[in-house]
């Protein structure tokens, strides 16, 4: 009794009504769509034990040992999963905060982690050999090979080191700039002045070593972003296919049934919530731009116009602020503290206002939340990534010159006797000061703030509020710090050591800026788009530090006071002396590999095989399409069948 739905898949009556015996009409009209699906599924479980039952001993075993083998996996990455670093915190942030914040913080756990396998391969093959065969752990011991047919001039090199009764300042400035104890440390190149390592009765051939481990940390950063960036694509893809599909996954399957806890249940809650307000608000933006007229749309495009003119002008006041902050710190070099920071300054000063000035100009170009973030995104990346390359190129100007004091030994030993190491130093000097300039606007801008929002009703502080947790901006934070870090490891190899203590502070004190300093921002923001675009970023920074240090290894010719290199012309050079040294057979494949004969094949071959992927691609995207069009016209079949039962069971 009661309305609803009987087991059979006939309507009942509504509440109130007797319910009587059912028609036959209805009956025999619902009768083909049981026994088509009945009929299905007896199909398929006949199908399964017919292959089952042919299979052989062999093949049976195979299949249920796969079978248990997937199953072991699956349970173990569930049981890691719980050993995720930051795991409880970052679902606790997505629930409360959105995924757009959550993806922030989970970029942030990809860069520490990725900075800690950096730290272990430069610790394990860099600075580890050099420790135990300087030491003479193991029996081990060390050659040295004085640089021949070099000018003595160049061989000079005096780090300076503190000796004798040393201030607390003078250790404080050490450790801010890299110089001093710092500078004959192994944080820097100039530690590392040996040509091999004699590990027992095993020769390592540190200066190979040394650039085959560099090159180790940047296809291992290449290869991990490229992953993590194709997971993201394809994420993004599927989002952007069809919007009423992802509104469709979200509503009817966006919800975890295995959630049993009440917190659990409304972080799960708040995160679909902010999801579908992100869909919302990109929905309403596409129809504002669509119901544009011709007039609105040549005024927004002139004044796009006309803001990047002032975008391109802000751009150069800062190179040339940079440059020119650059020489003149290095023509002062052994002056007061704030003169060897005048350069990270600049920068900084740079890096903060020129994308306030971005974020300002952005709000009167009128464009989607996502490509709002997108485009303030990459101006603010062009111009810290730019910064540091300025500063770098202002650098070699002084390292790199062509008068004659550079005739001797290549570079300019009388500023530079140890120039890797000055690189190295002005590396560590923009890491240190960034992660300052981090705690400093937490400490002393967001806390106070919040302070005078929280207890001041004062009507001008309560409409200012709390600052915005702006995603752009912290992201390139750690973008410019990471960037940074791959360019500084050369030059400094436990460089990503810090950056790794850098970022695991970092993560703790933007939680807590995020919960009591400031609020998650007006807008809300997509994590599907969001990973992807972090990580296309991420790879940009990373290319573009592919640059100086190509410049650096292969151009420049390497220091011959200190570092493994001392010996060769340029870094490179290690690489066609060690191929010297291998069989006649073996060079002559190196040779041949390294050749216009087999570089001209080989890339004709890539790109075929590259041209056969995109053409399967198409074809399965094809298939694709055909496949929904099927389903979509199964699914009016069914809506069909359904309504014509309904209008038989109506009238009978």
């Amino acid at each position: 009794p009661g309305g609803g739905q009987d087991p059979q898949g006939s309507v009942g009556p509504r509440a109130g009504e007797a319910r009587g015996p059912q028609p036959e009409g209805a009956e025999l009209a619902a009768r083909p769509l049981r026994e088509h699906a009945l009929s299905i599924a007896e199909k398929r479980r006949d199908y399964q034990q017919a292959d089952i039952k042919y299979l052989s001993g062999w093949n049976q075993w195979k299949r249920t040992s796969s079978k248990s083998w997937k199953k072991v996996l699956k349970d173990i990455k569930e049981s890691l999963s719980y050993l995720q670093l930051w795991r409880h915190d970052i679902h606790s942030i997505e629930g409360k905060f959105g995924t757009g914040i959550q993806s922030y913080f989970s970029f942030l756990r990809f860069l520490v982690l990725l900075n800690f396998l950096i730290f272990i391969l430069m610790f394990g093959f860099v600075t580890l050999p050099t420790v135990i065969s300087k030491y003479g752990i193991f029996n081990s011991s060390f050659a040295k090979i004085s640089p021949k047919s070099t000018d003595s001039v160049c061989t000079v090199y005096t780090p300076s080191g503190n000796k004798g009764l040393v201030y607390f300042f003078t250790y404080l400035k050490d450790l801010l700039t890299g110089t001093g104890f710092l500078e004959t440390t192994s944080l820097f190149y100039g530690y590392y002045t040996i040509d091999a390592a004699l590990l027992s009765i095993v020769r390592y051939n540190f200066p190979l070593a040394y650039l085959l481990t560099t090159f180790a940390y940047l296809a291992l950063s290449l290869v991990w972003i490229i992953k993590r960036s194709v997971s993201g694509f394809k994420q993004s893809l599927v989002h952007d296919e069809d919007q009423f599909q992802s509104y469709c996954n979200k509503v009817f399957a966006g919800w975890d049934f295995c959630i049993t806890d009440l917190n659990a249940a409304r972080l799960k809650h708040r995160s679909l919530q902010y999801e579908l307000q992100t869909d919302l608000e990109e929905e309403r933006i596409k129809r504002k731009i669509a119901d544009r007229t011709m007039k609105e749309k040549l005024r927004i495009y002139s004044l796009r116009i006309f803001l990047n003119i002032i975008v391109l002008a802000v751009l150069s006041g800062c190179f040339y602020s940079i440059y020119r902050a650059t020489v003149f710190s290095q023509e002062k070099s052994n002056t007061n503290l704030l003169v060897q920071y005048l350069p990270s300054i600049v920068i900084t000063l740079a890096n903060f206002i020129a994308p306030q000035i971005f974020s300002i100009l952005i709000r009167f170009e009128d464009y989607s939340p996502a490509f709002e973030i997108k485009l303030t995104l990459l101006r603010c990346v062009f111009v810290r990534l730019a910064n540091i390359g300025v500063l770098l190129f202002s650098l070699w100007s002084q390292i790199h010159c062509a008068n004659d004091r550079c005739k001797a030994c290549g570079y300019n030993y009388e500023l530079y006797p140890c120039w890797e190491s000055a690189v190295g130093q002005e590396m560590y000097k923009l890491l240190i000061f960034d992660f300052m300039i981090i705690l400093a606007v937490t400490l002393f801008m967001d806390f106070p703030r919040m302070l005078l929002v929280t207890h001041c009703s004062w009507k001008p502080v309560q409409w200012c509020g709390l600052q915005e947790f702006g995603i752009s901006d912290n992201v390139l934070e750690i973008i410019y710090g990471q960037t940074i870090c791959w360019i500084g490891t050369f030059f400094s190899p436990l460089l990503p050591a810090i950056a790794t203590i850098k970022y695991f502070i970092i993560f703790y004190v933007k939680k807590i800026s995020l919960i009591h300093t400031r609020k998650p921002p007006g807008r809300p923001i997509r994590a599907s788009s969001s990973n992807f675009f972090f990580l296309v970023v991420l790879l940009i920074g990373l290319v573009l530090a592919f640059i100086p240090l190509g410049i650096s290894i292969a151009h420049i010719p390497s220091s011959k006071a200190c570092g493994p290199f001392r010996n060769f012309n340029t870094s490179w050079a290690v690489v066609p002396d060690t191929i010297l040294g291998f069989p006649t057979g073996l060079q002559k494949v190196l040779n041949g590999i390294a050749s216009e004969a087999f570089a001209v094949p080989f890339f004709m071959v890539v790109c075929l095989i590259m041209f056969y992927f995109i053409a399967l691609a198409g074809a399965h995207k094809r298939v694709v399409e055909q496949l929904r069009e099927q389903l979509v016209m199964e699914s009016r079949d069914k809506l069909f069948l359904i309504r014509k039962i309904t209008e038989a069971q109506k009238c009978t």
